[in-house]
């Protein structure tokens, strides 16, 4: 079993059900972190012209899709997500919202999709800290980035800091689980769970790196809540970046 196969498969139905309300808690500031994503995409593109746009990771509540789309009629989404129950969720707020017409579900990888294809831009929101080990993360970015034009802009976001590391984070991430209804007995599970459960970059230096190798730009960070950041890195041209479709 690969290192992403095993990530999708932490999503099951149980998961899936629960993970809209729980992903609210975990990041403060959620919705503004989709917001400002959507914002620094349509800065970047501008909204007004047509876009075809990658959402890696889409399952859930297709919260990328639904504020982008609020910005640029003209944009078209192409959702890729490994869990079945996953999808289902982002495919009925999709259908709900009004956007089905707009939107093409690949249940899978991102290297499943055609070499060839070329995107406008792509989003990683809240999935590169599910991949254990440094190689699962390069891959991703690296199939990612070989499907992006040339100045494309990718919005990565996730944990940018491992848990360890930053003790005092770690104790506030219990704190605003307290504030949500938690006991300390079920605090302490959910951080056992946290830590052992995801293998967030060491670093934000390290996210850069992982960037800078799959052919990016620097990126302009622009949002962050205690672990989580997130960025904006622009796609370099194939010679530069040495890396290819």
């Amino acid at each position: 079993m690969s290192e992403t196969d095993s990530a999708a498969q932490k999503f099951d139905q149980g998961r899936a059900s629960e993970c809209r309300a729980q992903s609210r808690i975990a990041l403060a500031g959620y919705d503004a972190c989709h917001e400002l994503a959507a914002c620094m995409l349509s800065a970047t593109l501008g909204s007004s012209s047509p876009a075809d746009i990658l959402i890696v990771g889409a399952g859930g509540g297709a919260q990328e899709i639904v504020e982008a789309s609020k910005l640029a009629s003209e944009w078209r989404f192409t959702a890729v997500d490994p869990s079945q129950p996953m999808m289902d969720i982002a495919a009925a707020e999709v259908s709900r919202q009004g956007l089905a017409a707009r939107t093409e579900f690949q249940l899978g990888y991102v290297d499943d999709l055609p070499p060839d294809r070329r995107f406008s831009a792509a989003t990683l929101i809240g999935v590169l800290h599910h991949l254990q080990g440094e190689a699962a993360k390069r891959k991703l970015l690296d199939s990612i980035a070989s499907r992006l034009a040339p100045g494309a802009p990718l919005v990565l976001a996730g944990n940018r800091y491992s848990y360890a590391s930053q003790p005092l984070l770690l104790a506030a991430w219990g704190e605003r689980w307290r504030i949500h209804g938690a006991t300390a007995k079920e605090v302490r599970i959910k951080l056992g769970t946290i830590s052992e459960g995801a293998d967030p970059p060491p670093s934000q230096e390290d996210v850069e790196d992982l960037l800078a190798d799959a052919g990016f730009e620097q990126p302009t960070w622009f949002f962050s809540s205690l672990f989580w950041g997130a960025c904006l890195a622009k796609r370099i041209s194939d010679d530069a970046a040495g890396v290819g479709g």
